[in-house]
């Protein structure tokens, strides 16, 4: 009987990939999507490096899917999307399996339990749990996409499921190989996403509760261990291996005088020797523990080690190098992401904390000559004490975000008298620790987390971001919140649901399932603790670590860019294990009153139309984008608006990516050379940005690598000592990019002070070579002036800013520079009267009011 249930469960199994591989299949955007789709693509197709912390195994799997179109380039993103659908339809396999698995030990103590009508019982409940997670809402958006989140998914339900056979064949001999193909995949997981990592404490409680005799304090221990396994990962081996692979190499390099990445290559093949010795020590010893964890401890090195490519690839210079990681230094900072800042977790500053000082923080090594520099130091803030907190939930000095924590924290705070910059004395509100906690419950939990929780088994009113109402009064009220379809429930938070605009009420994205998924969820969820206590714990922890620590982790900002319900599809996978199981309490409560298949029978009907259908009815609109084309046609629209060779300015994600993609992967207008202001700050794009990519030629920037290196520049203030125009050319390069102290200081201020002498600006335009070539109009000719004035209305301008003055300085007309329509005017540097829309860029002219 056990071989018969074997085979119906494998057979059912993969009918339910199959489902789920068609839907996704069918559904997938045909080319790249906005987001990060566009780079990824790109990146696995030519082996470039995407931002950070970079998915290198991911864009090894990705070079493969991109092969099978062969040389059609306008089919890499299909193929590319594919191994999104494939992977997805994966996970929903392994959820299944999952679910059996544990709907079987609930059923089936001993063999003669296993009835026709407890067999299809457990199948109901695999069918129903997995399917009900293929139609919802956040995992059905990663899937049709390039995105590393539905690999990431297919990771975490492997390594569940992998444990799961272990625990079955734990007293059986070599076993352990399970947990080294566990930690093998869980090494490799590192190259995709971090996120598989959060399954390490559902895995130790499942080893615990099999191999120990339970206890509280042995929970506890459970949990240490859990906690340090995972802290091990992440906080030793990530950031530990490069730092030591650092140590080496700046030994090696400065200190015996040997070329770079010599340090670097004796490491790694000391650590490798030293691992491979331990790994045959043990075994010799017959120390079966210890040479497992040794073992263990290898494989996730040996995946790990998939971020070698990112070195490799990052050393031959290719056209997309995010961060130029090709040594052991820009690899640990790509690693850590220091681009994107850092965030307080256990103690830190609140939003309004006066800095006390700044104080230099770790070196910056540059590769100049034959040796690695400092070249600057990360800074480290120091804030009053007073203004400081455990657990700080609100510390962003954004003015939109402070307005924001007012707003969901409802601030009065308590008053603390400081002392201004102007020496006066004056009061400041800091938020008390209630409010923080408010903070914390009512926005991250409730608005960032519960409200994607409620998206996906409760309902979505529409699939328009929600403006977390902090900017726009009650707005919160008509965006982006979850309803159910149970009019008095939704009337009750959101107000009259009758005599919404068509916009709203007919938006694809508004979807109610009238709370049976989340119903039947919880039901499962009883039934479970009720019957088998410990496996309710194994997936509580799944749910948990995957949804609420993210949470705690992350420590999110109001006003996020985009919707984050993506980070959490771990944690509604879990839930989806519950919804199966809530099958079986439907199904033990049925057989008390028909007979045992007909009760399962009848079950599996009404939780199969309760639940996936409407899922799949309400959900199928809005995320088939098999006909979507948006992102790719706007990013050729930006480059065809470009006249040759030209340069074009934008900004952000959903432009740069896009235009990426075109041009990497379709090969569409390469003579126009994209920059990103966002990028533009750092000195590795800069360098990137003065080298001839395809037919695209050098950008003109006249200041060198010596004047915009990182901790340089960055910042220049406007100090205007003069209210006359200056000559453009004279200010940037005589006097900004000079180093006479002369030019770098000023009256009480101590320190280098890099600054601009004045607000007002002039160009001068040759006007015969702008007649020559032939860039504007016969209408606009009379119409040119001899000098593009300019005003800088700031009290001081980034280094990208001075980047692009620089640029209008030295093309002398001869290279169009545009910006993008998405380009907001404070980028547009004073330049608004020179600026003529053609198409979707605004390109710069010597002609005013153009």
């Amino acid at each position: 009987m056990m071989k018969k249930y074997a085979l119906i469960n494998n057979i059912t199994g993969w009918v339910i990939f199959a489902i789920a591989a068609i839907v996704y299949l069918l559904t997938m955007e045909p080319t790249a999507s906005f987001w990060d789709p566009g780079e990824f693509i790109a990146t696995a197709m030519k082996q470039q490096i995407g931002h950070p912390p970079g998915a290198p195994f991911f864009m090894i799997m990705g070079r493969f899917f991109t092969l099978l179109a062969g040389h059609n380039l306008s089919k890499v993103a299909v193929c590319m999307n594919s191994m999104s659908a494939l992977a997805s339809a994966f996970t929903i396999l392994f959820l299944f399996w999952s679910i059996t698995h544990l709907a079987r030990k609930i059923l089936i103590k001993e063999e003669k339990d296993l009835s026709v009508g407890n067999m299809i019982a457990i199948m109901a409940a695999g069918i129903v749990g997995a399917l009900a997670y293929t139609f919802s809402d956040s995992f059905w958006f990663s899937a049709v996409e390039a995105e590393v989140y539905a690999t990431s998914s297919l990771f975490t339900a492997l390594v569940f499921w992998l444990m799961l056979k272990w625990e079955e064949a734990a007293d059986k001999p070599h076993a352990n190989r399970w947990l080294i193909l566990i930690a093998f995949l869980m090494g490799l997981s590192i190259g995709v996403h971090l996120l598989n990592l959060l399954a390490i404490p559902a895995l130790v409680f499942i080893y615990y509760f099999k191999k120990y005799k339970v206890t509280r304090w042995g929970i506890v221990k459970a949990l240490g261990v859990s906690v340090l396994i995972l802290g091990a990962i992440l906080y030793v081996i990530i950031p530990g291996i490069p730092w030591l692979a650092s140590v080496f190499e700046l030994i090696f390099v400065n200190g015996f005088g040997l070329p770079f990445n010599s340090g670097l290559i004796f490491y790694v093949v000391l650590l490798s020797a030293l691992t491979i010795w331990l790994v045959w020590l043990t075994y010799r010893k017959k120390m079966v523990g210890l040479n497992t964890i040794i073992t263990g401890v290898a494989v996730i090195l040996l995946g790990y080690f998939s971020y070698g490519m990112i070195v490799i690839r990052s050393a031959a210079n290719p056209p997309l190098n995010e961060n130029n990681p090709s040594n052991v230094f820009s690899l640990l900072s790509y690693l850590n992401r220091d681009q994107y800042g850092d965030r307080p977790l256990f103690k830190g500053q609140y939003y309004n904390a006066p800095l006390v000082e700044s104080k230099q923080g770790k070196a910056i090594y540059t590769p100049i000559g034959r040796k690695y520099v400092k070249t600057s130091y990360k800074p480290v803030y120091v804030y009053d004490e007073r203004f400081t907190t455990i657990f700080p939930r609100m510390y962003s000095d954004d003015p939109r975000h402070i307005e924001a924590y007012k707003h969901w924290a409802g601030i009065k705070g308590k008053p603390v008298r400081i002392t201004g910059n102007d020496g006066k004395t004056k009061t400041e509100y800091v938020p008390t620790f209630g409010e923080n906690l408010k903070f914390f419950w009512r926005y991250q939990l409730g608005w960032m987390y519960f409200r994607y929780f409620m998206w996906n088994f409760a309902g979505r009113q529409n699939d328009i971001q929600g403006n977390d109402g902090s900017v726009v009064g009650e707005g919160n009220k008509l965006y982006g919140n979850w309803i159910s379809g149970i009019k008095f429930l939704d009337e009750a938070r959101l107000g009259p649901q009758d005599n919404l605009p068509s916009t709203l009420a007919k938006n694809r994205g508004r979807n109610t399932y009238y709370l049976l998924p989340l119903l039947l969820g919880l039901v499962g969820l009883v039934y479970h603790y009720r019957r088998n206590p410990k496996d309710t714990v194994v997936v509580f922890w799944l749910f948990f670590m995957t949804g609420i620590a993210i949470v705690l982790y992350l420590n999110q900002k109001p006003l996020e860019p985009r919707e984050r319900d993506y980070s959490y599809a771990g944690s509604f996978y879990a839930f989806a294990i519950w919804i199966g199981l809530g099958v079986l309490a439907l199904y033990e409560q049925l057989r008390k009153f028909l007979p045992s298949v007909a009760g399962a029978s009848v079950s599996l009907a009404l939780c199969t139309l309760a639940v996936p259908v409407i899922m799949a009815e309400e959900n199928w609109d809005d995320h088939d984008r098999s006909g979507r084309y948006t992102a790719r046609d706007f990013a050729i629209n930006y480059l065809q608006s470009c006249d040759s060779n030209a340069v074009v300015f934008t900004n952000g994600d959903n432009d740069i990516f896009p235009l990426w993609y075109v041009q990497e992967v379709e090969g569409i207008r390469t003579d126009v050379r994209v920059v990103n202001l966002s990028y533009l700050g750092a000195d590795w794009y800069i360098d990137q940005m003065k080298r001839k990519v395809y037919d695209s030629d050098p950008l003109p920037i006249q200041f060198t690598s010596d004047q915009f290196r990182q901790g340089r520049r960055d910042i220049i203030y406007i100090v205007e000592r003069t209210q006359d125009k200056l000559p453009l050319k004279e200010a940037l390069y005589d006097w900004l990019g000079s180093d006479d102290p002369r030019t770098k200081s000023i009256p009480g201020y101590q320190g280098r002070f890099d600054y601009l002498p004045a607000k007002n600006y002039t160009l001068a335009v040759d006007t015969n070579a702008v007649r020559n070539s032939g860039i504007l109009t016969k209408r606009e000719l009379p119409s040119m002036v001899s000098s593009v004035d300019i005003k800088i209305d700031k009290n001081y301008i980034t280094k990208s800013d001075m980047l692009v003055l620089d640029m209008l300085a030295t093309s002398n007309w001869k290279r169009p520079l545009y910006f993008a329509v998405t380009v907001s005017r404070d980028n547009w540097l004073g330049l608004d009267p020179y600026l003529r829309l053609e198409g979707l860029a605004y390109r710069i002219l010597p002609v005013r009011g153009s």
